[in-house]
């Protein structure tokens, strides 16, 4: 409630000025020559990256450990890394049970996506599309992609950079540029190899860095199990929410449930995250990643909420950031304000995030950018000349990436939409591959127009979402004993301002809204889960209007015979008739029989 945030005194005004010392330089400066070290030592050893499989999916020869780091680098971004504790932080730990999301999360793609992703032998998951559809279906497939990709990774180079200048004064075009350069580096020079290797490394630095954050904050309020006691009297710690309500921004069912739908559209169709499968020597390789991967996203996801339990024992900020990654970091350079160095392990912990992130998009782009727009139609073109080709394409993506970067600066509010479109995008994908994949009916002209409908209804949700918010007039406070916090340095930007709009709605709850108005404030935790299944509703009615598909008429292998294993107790002449008799290994051998 509103009483959690009663008047405290903000932390006493320190004479070490917030801005980065040498060694802090130095560590940061470590992360970038090491990973280009990293995309150097792919390029010139091994095959050196003279063909597209080594380039684009290493060869298929990675194992199961670095796979699932680097599944785990690509998800866990900087914004991830900034926005877990700030949420902790102004709401409680509510968010804490998005882990139970993950399970299913990872189990599904585990078991459905990648045995038909891995036993087709693709490339681009989007290929998948016209073996199942046509080219048409893949074409559209492979654009909404790029469009969702390269809106995105400009913004997750930007915004950290952003957020450090802040608060630390860290010349912000540097950082971009440093980040965009070294990154664009790596990944042309080494190719997948690199950016998996890159992921391992960077991941070590993430964790390094938000232990060093929780160890010395916790150490600094007299323990762990004083933070904890602290936040049970304060309120911090939140019990099981089961109100059914979707327009709750965070209760069980839409952390639990609801994460699920984006889970898979991440770590079930994302070509980023499929890609990583299909480099994989084995299928039991593949899978296994997805098993590791899952523990390792719990800790990651504890991390983040007791780095945020530990800023609420430490500061409780009478004037709040109205951008709260930036409170995460004025926390992080006070709690290691007397420690040179930590602030340049827990920057290199922020950027290893970004890198992670944006190494992945250009290397999935330049993918689905060769296999879906390219190769198809050039194919007389040489493998000497294709990988060539493949790593200008990941280079012209970097260059992207930092004009994406450079337009992101000039967006202002819009920032906002940008990462919204990144999740707008991922349910119709993510209701598209379901379609294809379950419903065997399902035919081409279904999976376009309900993809059409899908990307309609996430854009017109998601922009009515951000419209109302901005239309919303924030509601008269009363006058409470606010003292602003100290500034030092570059603090000069005015940090720390207002209470945040979050703890206005907390404080005085508007009406529940109904109508068109309940569809916008739909929690962002469904828009996967509401725009997929869009997709796969309008795609099997259009699918059943145009004349459904036959099973004779499916290319062997793309049909995950969910039905039949559902239908088991069907006679089989009516399981025929559904297309759900023919199991997926069986289908799988027919492909690579013909």
């Amino acid at each position: 409630g509103c009483a959690t945030y009663g008047y405290r005194p903000p932390p006493s005004p320190s004479p070490f000025p917030m801005h980065f010392t040498t060694p802090d330089y130095v560590i940061f400066a470590l992360l970038l020559v090491a990973s280009t070290c990293i995309g150097l030592f792919y390029a010139l050893s091994g095959g050196r990256q003279r063909t597209t499989q080594e380039f684009l999916l290493a060869d298929r020869s990675m194992s199961c450990l670095p796979v699932s780091l680097s599944l785990l680098a690509t998800f866990q971004s900087a914004v991830a890394i900034l926005g877990a504790p700030s949420e902790i932080y102004t709401y409680g730990t509510q968010y804490w049970f998005l882990g139970v999301s993950y399970f299913l999360g990872l189990l599904i793609p585990a078991h459905v996506f990648i045995p038909v992703f891995y036993r087709l032998r693709l490339t681009s998951a989007y290929e998948y599309l016209e073996l199942r559809f046509n080219k048409t279906v893949r074409i559209m497939g492979t654009v909404t992609f790029i469009f969702q990709m390269v809106i995105y990774m400009g913004v997750v180079l930007y915004a950290p950079a952003l957020a450090l200048n802040a608060v630390t004064g860290f010349d912000l075009w540097g950082a971009v540029l440093a980040m965009g350069l070294v990154c664009t580096l790596y990944t042309t020079l080494g190719g997948l190899k690199a950016v998996i290797w890159t992921d391992v490394f960077q991941t070590i630095v993430m964790f390094a860095g938000q232990l060093a954050v929780i160890i010395v904050g916790a150490h600094q309020a007299g323990g762990m199990g004083e933070v904890w006691r602290k936040a049970m009297n304060g309120s911090r710690i939140a019990s099981l929410d089961l109100n059914p309500d979707p327009t709750e921004r965070h209760t069980f069912w839409t952390l639990g449930v609801g994460g699920v739908f984006l889970m898979l559209a991440l770590y079930g169709v994302n070509q980023a995250q499929v890609q990583r499968y299909l480099s994989s020597r084995t299928e039991r390789e593949a899978v296994m990643s997805c098993y590791v991967v899952f523990p390792c996203q719990q800790v990651v996801l504890c991390l983040g909420c007791l780095m945020g339990l530990v800023m609420h024992f430490l500061h409780s900020f009478e004037i709040i950031s109205t951008q709260p990654h930036r409170m995460v970091l004025y926390f992080v350079m006070d709690v290691f304000r007397d420690l040179p160095g930590l602030p340049g392990l827990f920057v290199a912990c922020l950027f290893s995030g970004a890198l992670s992130t944006i190494s992945s998009a250009f290397n999935s782009l330049a993918t689905v950018t060769m296999e879906d727009l390219i190769k198809p139609y050039c194919p007389a073109m040489t493998e000497a000349k294709a990988t060539l080709l493949s790593k200008g394409l990941a280079l012209a993506y970097g260059l992207v990436c930092l004009t994406m970067a450079y337009v992101a600066s000039l967006m202002g509010s819009v920032l906002q939409a940008a990462f919204s479109i990144f999740g707008m995008v991922g349910g119709p994908l993510l209701g598209l591959f379901c379609l294809g994949m379950f419903f065997p009916w399902a035919n081409s002209t279904g999976a376009i127009v309900g993809l059409v409908a899908g990307l309609a209804m996430a854009f017109w949700i998601g922009i009515g979402n951000f419209v109302s918010r901005m239309a919303v007039p924030t509601p008269l406070l009363p006058i409470i004993n606010a003292t602003t916090m100290p500034l030092r340095g570059n603090m000069t930007t005015a940090v720390m301002t207002t209470l945040i709009t979050s703890i206005t709605y907390l404080c005085f709850p508007l009406s529940r809204p109904t109508g068109v108005q309940a569809l916008y404030n739909l929690s962002y935790l469904w828009y996967s889960a509401h725009n997929s299944t869009t997709v796969v509703i309008v795609g099997l009615i259009v699918s059943l209007l145009t004349g459904p598909m036959k099973e004779k008429d499916l290319t062997p292998g793309t049909v995950y015979p969910v039905l039949g294993n559902l239908l088991f107790f069907l006679p089989e002449r009516y399981r025929e008739k559904l297309c759900c008799v023919t199991p997926l290994s069986h289908k799988v051998a027919l492909r690579s029989i013909q």
